[in-house]
């Protein structure tokens, strides 16, 4: 492992992490990054995970420290989602390197256009619907969210926020508690899944997870509405860039 991708996977991991923090849409940057390295699609997927796994943990302590927890609420949809985790994994790794390739190439594009287009989520207070059928409703589609989570991963925090918002009426912040404890235990079982199956590349991993940490803990710090627009334009023109990448070559 050359000095160079040290650095590029450290600053990565840095960016990754301001914008997952930020918006999300982290893995759009880091995902084929390990790919134009020479990883195995495979690998970089499976890789791709550590930091993920050290972040939401990290992020799941925070709230728990400021006295924010959705639990039981957030085991039960992590344990759901865990199962279809393993499965999404599975066929991460079953499948062929040039399919997962378009596919991320496709995934990359609809989730930036989310980012830029994303729909306005609801901050006021409700009643919140966690009990009964919506607890089960909840669960069932946790379980189809993990089976993504598994595969790709990329833009998953999109699709959490707009379940627990709008199904469950959480406000953002205890959506974001439950958040990224759904995706902590569930990234867990697919990092292992992958790790079983030797898919994963661990210095990578770990000079990943040390930038994704450190954007993460400075975004948390500085107010980043300002810098959102710019952000925004140069996610667009670097996902379309390695879309193409992905895509043709």
């Amino acid at each position: 492992m050359e000095l160079h991708e040290i650095g590029l996977l450290f600053l990565a991991g840095v960016f990754a992490g301001f914008i997952n923090t930020m918006a999300g849409g982290g893995s759009l940057l880091t995902l084929p990054l390990m790919i134009f390295l020479g990883l195995p699609p495979a690998v970089a997927n499976g890789t791709n995970r550590i930091g993920i796994v050290i972040s939401s943990l990290s992020a799941t302590m925070g709230y728990k420290s400021k006295q924010v927890s959705t639990h039981p609420f957030s085991l039960y949809l992590g344990i759901a989602a865990l199962f279809g985790a393993l499965i999404g994994a599975k066929i991460a790794i079953d499948i062929r390197g040039d399919l997962f390739n378009r596919i991320l190439a496709v995934v990359m594009i609809v989730v930036v256009m989310t980012m830029v287009f994303k729909p306005k989520f609801s901050t006021h207070q409700v009643v919140e619907r966690l009990h009964g059928k919506y607890l089960w409703i909840s669960i069932l589609a946790f379980f189809f969210i993990g089976i993504y989570g598994g595969f790709i991963n990329a833009g998953i925090g999109f699709i959490i926020m707009l379940f627990l918002n709008f199904f469950n009426r959480m406000n953002l912040v205890r959506v974001n508690a439950t958040k990224v404890a759904v995706v902590f235990i569930y990234t867990t079982g697919a990092l292992a899944t992958f790790a079983l199956s030797g898919n994963v590349h661990w210095l990578y991993g770990f000079c990943l997870a040390g930038g994704t940490s450190l954007g993460a803990w400075t975004a948390s710090r500085y107010s980043v509405k300002k810098g959102e627009g710019i952000i925004k334009i140069f996610m667009v023109l670097m996902v379309i860039a390695m879309s193409i990448k992905l895509w043709f070559f």
